[in-house]
C-alpha cells in the first residue's frame, strides 16, 4: 500500500517506497537500499519508543534475529535500537502470510502441507539451535515464499535461560495458538512451547480452525490449558503426530529431530514439476528437545457464568488478561509488526469489488444519528431486556427496527448512522413501542409501526423517505392485522381472513382479497407473483392451504399442500421450497431439527419429497439454490433441495450463530454469531476460509440471532445486542481504514 502522508521517506539510509502493514507496536515498510538492494523495515510506534522496557524488548529482538541464521527465517540486516524511533531492517520475502494464503484459499493440502511442516520444522531448529524461543508461532508470523516458508517477527522471543521480561507482566501472544506453561507460568517457557505452537498452527493450516478456538479469547486460552485438543479433519497418520505435538506436558512432547522423519513419511512427497520438499539436516545427538506424550484430563465448559468460575479456579486471570492483550486488540493471526510479507494484499477473484468509498467500521444502532432523533438512545436489546430487531438491505444502506427501537438508517460504506425517525408518538414509552421493518422499494420504507399498552393498543404501516427519513405517509390498520409483506410491488396487509394490498408510494389501497378463514397465513413471492401460505389455526389441525394471488386485481386461486409443519424457505426454479420440521413441538424446542425437503408447484401443487440426509438442526436457509442449516454448536450443514442429499457438513467455533446467506456468484457462505464473529465457507466444498475475532459488545439472551447482509463486495453484520460493523471478506481482520 502507499506511505501515508505522515510516514518517513527514508530511515536509516534506506528509501521508504512502500507501507507493508501496520499494528498496534510499530509499522512495517518496504526499504531500498542505495545498491537496489529491498529490506522490510520495521519502525516502531512514537509512544512506545519512550518506555524503556518496550526499548528493551526491541533490543532483544533484534538480538534474537541476529542470533538466527536459516534457510527458513528471514535474517536481520541492519538496526538501531538507539535511534530516537528505533527500527530494524531485515531481508524482504516477497508472498503473503500464511494467514492470508489460508483465508484466500483454504486449507492446505498435499505436498503445499508437507513443505510448510517440513519447513516450520527446520526454522525451529534453526532458532533453538543458538538459544531462542520464538513464543509467537502463528499463522502471520509465517510468510509462504516461492521457495518455502519463512518465519518472522521474534518481538517476544526470548534466549531460554532468560526470564526478566516476562516477570514483569510483559506477557504475550496470542491464544489460539499458545502453549499451556505461556498462560499458566511463563518462566518455565522453553523449545517444547514452539512445538506445541506449531501442532495447534498446523491443525489451523489443514483444517481452517485452531484446535481450541472458542468464541471467547478467554474460553480459548481455558481450553488450551485444560481440555484435549479438536482435531476434527486432521487424518491419520498426521493427526497422532499432531495430537503429540498438543500435549499438555512438555516433556511429553515429540523432540524436532523426531518430528522432521515423523513429518517426511505422513506427508506426500511432490508430484512431477511441483517445488521440491526441503531435505533436513541432523543436530547433534546432545539437542535437548523434549520427547514422546501421553494425553490429559478432558474439561468443558459451556456457559458465561462457569466460564467466568472455570478462569477463577485455574489462578490464572492476571496472566491471561496480559496475555490476552494482543489477541483482544488485534485479534486471531494478527502480527503487531503488521504484513511483512513484501507485498501488497492481493484479492482473490472469489471477494467481490468493495462499495466505492467503503472503509471498515462499526457502531450501534443506538449510537447518535445524524438527523431526526439525533441522541443516543438509552435503551435497547441487551440494555432493558427488549425483543428482536428487524432490519433489511438496500440502496447501500441498512434499515433497522424493533422491540423499542426506532426505524434507523445506518451506512453501510461508513457506518454514520444518517437518520433515526421520530416516528414514536408523544408519550408513548419504549416497553410498549415497536417497529417491524417490512422492506424498501423505490426508495421509500415502509414499516409496521405497534403500540401495545394497558391504554393504548394501535397498529399502522408507515412510509419514509428512505433518503432523508421523512414520513411520506401512514395508514392506521385493523388491531388483529399480521406484520404484512412486501411481494410483487404491493404491501401487502392480512386482517381477519381479508388481505388488503395497498400503493407502497402513496399507501392507496389497490384491493381487497378474501383469505381461507380461520387460518393464518403470510406471503411469499415466486417469479414476482404473491402466494399465501396458509395454516389452519384451530387447536389438532394440520390442515395447510396455498393461495395464489394475482397482484392485478387481487383474485385469488387455492392450492392445496400437504398436511406438514415446517418453514417455506423461499423458491427454486418456480416452486416453492418446504423444510419439515421433524416432529409437531420441533419448532418450540431451543432447536429445531427438519427431516425432508419439499419442492411445491404453486399452479398445480405437485409435491416432490425427499427425507434430508443426517436431519439437520439450526437456523435454515435456502441461499443460491442450496439449504443451509446453522446449528447452535456451529456446524454448518449444506444439502441439496432437489435430492435430500448432504452436501457437506463443516464444524466452526461460533456458538448460536444465526441464519446463513451466500453471495451472489453462490460461492462464499456468510454466518455470524451471537457474539459477532463470522465464519465464511466454500459454497461448494464447505471449507472453511476464515473465522474474524468477536466484534459485539455482549452477548444478550433476546429472541433474534445475528445477520450477514451483502453490500457489493462487502458485508454488513448485525449482533443481537445492536452492535453492526461492516467488513471486507477479502480482509475480516481490518478494523481501520489503514489496516
Amino acid at each position: 500500500m502507499p506511505l501515508h502522508r505522515d510516514d518517513p521517506r527514508s530511515l536509516g539510509g534506506y528509501k521508504l517506497v512502500d507501507r507493508l502493514g501496520a499494528g498496534g507496536m510499530g509499522v512495517v515498510y518496504r526499504g531500498r537500499s542505495r545498491s537496489g538492494r529491498d529490506v522490510a523495515v520495521k519502525m516502531v510506534h512514537a509512544q512506545y519508543a519512550q518506555d524503556a522496557v518496550f526499548r528493551a524488548r526491541f533490543r532483544q529482538e533484534i538480538e534474537a534475529v541476529r542470533k538466527v541464521s536459516g534457510a527458513f527465517t528471514a535474517p536481520v540486516v541492519d538496526a538501531d535500537p538507539e535511534a530516537v524511533r528505533p527500527w530494524m531492517a531485515t531481508q524482504y520475502v516477497p508472498g503473503r502470510s500464511l494467514a492470508e494464503r489460508l483465508r484466500d484459499q483454504g486449507p492446505l493440502r498435499g505436498p503445499e502441507l508437507r513443505r510448510l511442516a517440513l519447513g516450520l520444522v527446520e526454522a525451529l531448529r534453526d532458532i533453538h539451535r543458538v538459544g531462542v524461543v520464538h513464543r509467537d508461532l502463528k499463522p502471520a508470523n509465517v510468510l509462504m515464499a516461492e521457495d518455502g516458508p519463512r518465519v518472522i517477527d521474534f518481538g517476544i522471543s526470548r534466549a531460554a535461560e532468560n526470564h526478566t521480561l516476562t516477570e514483569t507482566g510483559q506477557m504475550i501472544g496470542t491464544p489460539p495458538f499458545m502453549s499451556p506453561e505461556q498462560l499458566t507460568d511463563a518462566r518455565t517457557v522453553g523449545p517444547a512451547s514452539d512445538v506445541f505452537s506449531l501442532g495447534a498452527l498446523l491443525v489451523y493450516a489443514t483444517t481452517g480452525r485452531g484446535p481450541f478456538d472458542a468464541d471467547s479469547p478467554y474460553l480459548t486460552a481455558y481450553r488450551v490449558v485444560h481440555n484435549e485438543p479438536r482435531l476434527d479433519g486432521v487424518d491419520e497418520p498426521l493427526r497422532e503426530i499432531l495430537e503429540r505435538c498438543l500435549a499438555k506436558k512438555t516433556a511429553e512432547r515429540p523432540g524436532l529431530d523426531e518430528l522432521a522423519g515423523e513429518f517426511a513419511a505422513a506427508l506426500p512427497e511432490p508430484g512431477p514439476g511441483e517445488p521440491p520438499t526441503v531435505t533436513l539436516r541432523k543436530d547433534p545427538p546432545d539437542s535437548t528437545e523434549p520427547g514422546p506424550r501421553a494425553a490429559g484430563p478432558v474439561h468443558t465448559a459451556r456457559s458465561g457464568r462457569r466460564r467466568i468460575r472455570l478462569l477463577t479456579a485455574t489462578g490464572t486471570v492476571g496472566a491471561l488478561a496480559l496475555g490476552l492483550m494482543t489477541y483482544l486488540l488485534f485479534g486471531p493471526g494478527h502480527s503487531d509488526s503488521g504484513d511483512a510479507s513484501g507485498s501488497s494484499r492481493s484479492v482473490s477473484s472469489r471477494w467481490g469489488t468493495l462499495p466505492d468509498g467503503w472503509r471498515p467500521w462499526q457502531t450501534t444502532l443506538y449510537g447518535a444519528a445524524a438527523s431526526g432523533v439525533r441522541k443516543p438512545l438509552e435503551d435497547g436489546p441487551g440494555r432493558a431486556g427488549y425483543g428482536e430487531l428487524s432490519c433489511s438491505m438496500g440502496e447501500g444502506s441498512l434499515y433497522c427496527g424493533g422491540s423499542g427501537t426506532l426505524p434507523v438508517r445506518v451506512d453501510g460504506r461508513t457506518g454514520r448512522i444518517a437518520w433515526r425517525s421520530d416516528s414514536q408518538p408523544s408519550g408513548v414509552a419504549p416497553e410498549v413501542y415497536g417497529s417491524t421493518i417490512l422492506g424498501l422499494l423505490d426508495d421509500v420504507l415502509l414499516y409496521r409501526q405497534g403500540i401495545t399498552g394497558d391504554e393504548r393498543d394501535e397498529v399502522a404501516v408507515v412510509a419514509l423517505d428512505a433518503d432523508s427519513g421523512e414520513r411520506l405517509w401512514s395508514r392506521t390498520l385493523e388491531s388483529d392485522s399480521s406484520e404484512g409483506a412486501l411481494v410483487g410491488g404491493l404491501l401487502l396487509i392480512p386482517h381477519g381472513d381479508r388481505v388488503t394490498a395497498r400503493s407502497p408510494r402513496d399507501g392507496a389501497a389497490r384491493w381487497t382479497a378474501t383469505l381461507p378463514s380461520g387460518y393464518g397465513c403470510e406471503f411469499h413471492e415466486v417469479d414476482g407473483r404473491p402466494y399465501a401460505a396458509c395454516a389452519d389455526t384451530r387447536e389438532n389441525s394440520t390442515d395447510n392451504v396455498l393461495v395464489a394471488v394475482d397482484p392485478a386485481d387481487g383474485s385469488t386461486r387455492r392450492v392445496e399442500i400437504p398436511d406438514v409443519n415446517g418453514d417455506i424457505l423461499g423458491a427454486l426454479d418456480g416452486d416453492l421450497v418446504l423444510a419439515e420440521y421433524a416432529d409437531r413441538d420441533s419448532s418450540s424446542v431451543a432447536e429445531t431439527e427438519y427431516v425432508n425437503v419439499l419442492l411445491v408447484d404453486p399452479d398445480t401443487g405437485t409435491v416432490r419429497k425427499k427425507k434430508l440426509s443426517g436431519g439437520p438442526r439450526g437456523e435454515a436457509a435456502l441461499a443460491q439454490g442450496v439449504l443451509l442449516f446453522a446449528s447452535s454448536s456451529g456446524r454448518m450443514t449444506a444439502v441439496s433441495p432437489e435430492t435430500g442429499k448432504l452436501l457437506w457438513e463443516t464444524s466452526t467455533t461460533l456458538q448460536q450463530p444465526g441464519t446463513p446467506t451466500a453471495d451472489q456468484q453462490g460461492r462464499t457462505v456468510y454466518v455470524a454469531s451471537a457474539s459477532g464473529r463470522v465464519a465464511a465457507l466454500d459454497a461448494r466444498e464447505g471449507t472453511l476460509l476464515w473465522e474474524s475475532s468477536p466484534r459485539a459488545g455482549q452477548v444478550v439472551g433476546v429472541p433474534f440471532a445475528s445477520k450477514v447482509f451483502l453490500d457489493e463486495g462487502a458485508l454488513v453484520v448485525l449482533a443481537p445486542d445492536g452492535t453492526v460493523f461492516g467488513l471486507d471478506p477479502a480482509h475480516p481482520e481490518r478494523r481501520t481504514a489503514s489496516g
